[in-house]
Order: structure tokens, then sequence, then C-alpha cells
């Protein structure tokens, strides 16, 4: 196999992975809302996904420019819709309103795993054939 080709096997293995991480703290969180647990355990979990998400959107999106990514401003655009919508969640928990904020986790995990299973899998494939 070729050193690019090696290179965008590994990248697409190492942003599955990535995914994951990201899928599993959105499931923590919600779990922990639907639990009602306290105010601080949810904005640890918030925080960490915001940390987790800012660094994942970064090399996401550094790969993208590397690969001359076609769709890169849309993309980014949802990773910029994703960072809003998790720190008005992260605000709106420390205002005491972490009751609200059910509904807001189900309907973000459910927008990550539509973008995984669209924008990121086209950019996917995309990176694994090279383009």
């Amino acid at each position: 196999m070729s050193p690019i080709k090696e290179f965008n096997v590994k990248a697409n293995d190492d942003t599955d992975r990535e995914h994951q991480v990201q899928l599993e703290l959105l499931q923590k969180l919600c779990l922990a809302l639907e639990a009602g647990a306290t105010a601080t355990t949810v904005h640890q979990i918030i925080s960490d996904l915001i940390d987790y998400s800012e660094a994942h959107f970064m090399s996401e999106e550094l790969l993208m420019r590397m690969k001359s990514y076609d769709d890169y401003e849309e993309h980014q655009d949802n990773h910029t819709h994703i960072l809003e919508v998790l720190r008005d969640m992260a605000s709106q928990n420390i205002a005491g309103e972490g009751a609200l904020l059910k509904h807001k986790a189900r309907d973000m995990l459910g927008f990550i795993t539509q973008h995984i299973a669209t924008r990121d899998k086209r950019l996917a494939d995309h990176v694994r054939l090279g383009l």
C-alpha cells in the first residue's frame, strides 16, 4: 500500500474512533439528564463533550483542508452549529434550567448521528478514494 493510501486509511480509522467517543459522551449526557443528575455532573459531561468536539472538529477540518474537500464550508457550518448548541446547553445548565436539556440532548444526539452518517461519510469516502 502506498504511503498516501496508508495515511488515508489511518485518517478514516482515527476519525471513526473520535466519532465513537463523541457519541458515547453524548449518550452519557442523555442518560445523566434522564436520571436527574446534579447540575455539577451535567456540567462536567457537557464540558468534556465541548472540549472533545472542539478538538475533533479541528482535526477533521484540517483533514478537509489537506484533501481540498469541496464541502468544507457546509461541513464546518455543521460543526459551528453543534458547538453553539452545546455551549447554549452549558449556559442553560449553569442557569439552573437543566430540566429543559433532556430533549435538547436527544436532539443533538440525533443531529450528530445524522451528521456522521451523511457529511462525515461523504468526507470519509473522499479521503478513502484519495480524491
